[in-house]
């Protein structure tokens, strides 16, 4: 192929915004926000309940 083909060629996870890449990240993100108001409720709840169990 030559160049000129070659900067043609679409496809794959590189051309969009939807990659593994970009998902794992929002995954993640997701999860991080999810485990820290988790957290933050726990804490919460044994401040205003005065009991841990």
């Amino acid at each position: 192929m030559s160049n000129q083909e070659l900067l043609l060629v679409r496809g794959g996870a590189v051309s969009s915004y939807t990659s593994a890449a970009f998902l794992n990240a929002i995954a993640r993100g997701i999860t991080a926000l999810y485990n820290l108001g988790k957290a933050f409720g726990s804490s919460l709840k044994i401040i205003v309940t005065g009991k841990k169990c």
